[in-house]
């Protein structure tokens, strides 16, 4: 990739999207490219970068691990192309500048040389919605052959992977629970065994008896429709003293549940979660490459919409139909 000066004097200039208000679209605009600090460390061009709901809580300032510097660009991984001219894909270090760029800084540790036919975009839209769920399953759950699994927020980009994802790890029965009706369907077609509407009177008596009895619940949700689901699905246990993993990843609906203490003694629930620091860097990365490669297979529903990075402002805007990720592109 040619990069063309973008201002006067700045030849180690780039294009980025760049975050200078939290209350503001990120716009396009100018940075100073990055440079390689270590042995370990290498400056990719950008081929593409996925505008995932993390990018989004990260570049508004309200992801749990944001500090409030600004300005800023977004962007918490990407695909892109090495000197040496590798694909890679890589996760962001904590300290780097974001993904969004005409370049990035990578630490080698972070990424994964791709298959030279591997599509950057379909790569780049998948990979951090999927992790969410392969890292639950793989790392904080011990998901046997032939269990089965409630996707709460199944209508979600991450709960559609996770309810194909769940499938391919050896789940025999998976469960996508979700409010909208049009995604519901569409979860269907993607191999959910069953779904359930959140929407509407008797959701507790609908999920207690489709998935009373799942060995794990992947949590998209939280706050008012995890309190209900929970409750609903442990009463209608079979057996309450057999192991329920409730794992908690996102918060759509709420960053907070009332818990009821008698939950917690009436049935064998384990509640935990899975994200940055309940699984080390090093866990997370030993992951990527058995998911790039089920990504690259093409074994995986992915629906990608390529944006440009000059037209960051509208990507942010642009209405996606369901199971559509937006990805920008230099």
């Amino acid at each position: 990739m040619t990069r063309t000066p973008t201002s006067a004097g700045e030849e180690n200039a780039m294009h980025a999207a760049v975050v200078h208000s939290f209350d503001e679209l990120p716009r396009y605009d100018v940075r100073e490219a990055p440079v390689a600090r270590t042995p370990d460390e290498v400056v990719v061009d950008v081929l593409a970068a996925g505008l995932h709901p993390r990018v989004r809580s990260g570049a508004d300032g309200t992801h749990y691990t944001s500090d409030g510097t600004l300005p800023m660009v977004p962007g918490v991984d990407g695909v892109g192309r090495t000197p040496e001219g590798d694909l890679v894909y890589f996760v962001a270090s904590d300290d780097a500048p974001g993904t969004m760029a005409e370049q990035a800084l990578v630490d080698r540790r972070r990424a994964i040389t791709l298959p030279v036919d591997a599509d950057p975009v379909t790569v780049a839209a998948a990979m951090n919605p999927g992790m969410s769920s392969w890292v639950a399953l793989r790392r904080r759950v011990d998901l046997q052959p032939g269990g089965s699994v409630l996707v709460l927020g199944a209508t979600g980009n991450a709960g559609q992977l996770a309810v194909q994802i769940a499938r391919h790890l050896g789940a025999s029965r998976v469960i996508g629970a979700g409010r909208d009706a049009q995604r519901l369907d569409l979860v269907a077609s993607l191999g959910a065994d069953e779904v359930v509407s959140l929407d509407g009177d008797g959701v507790a008596d609908r999920l207690g008896r489709v998935a009373g009895d799942v060995d794990v619940v992947v949590d998209y949700l939280w706050g008012q429709p995890t309190e209900q689901a929970m409750k609903a699905v442990l009463m209608a246990r079979t057996d309450r003293s057999r192991p329920l993993a409730w794992v908690q990843i996102g918060s759509m609906a709420g960053s907070e549940i009332a818990l009821p203490s008698f939950l917690l003694r009436a049935a064998n629930l384990s509640i935990l979660g899975s994200g940055q620091g309940s699984v080390t860097t090093a866990g997370i990365v030993a992951e990527l490459p058995a998911l790039a490669a089920l990504v690259a297979s093409d074994e995986l529903t992915i629906d990608a919409l390529p944006v440009p990075l000059a037209e960051v402002e509208r990507a942010w805007t642009t209405p996606t139909r369901p199971g559509q990720r937006l990805v920008l592109v230099p």
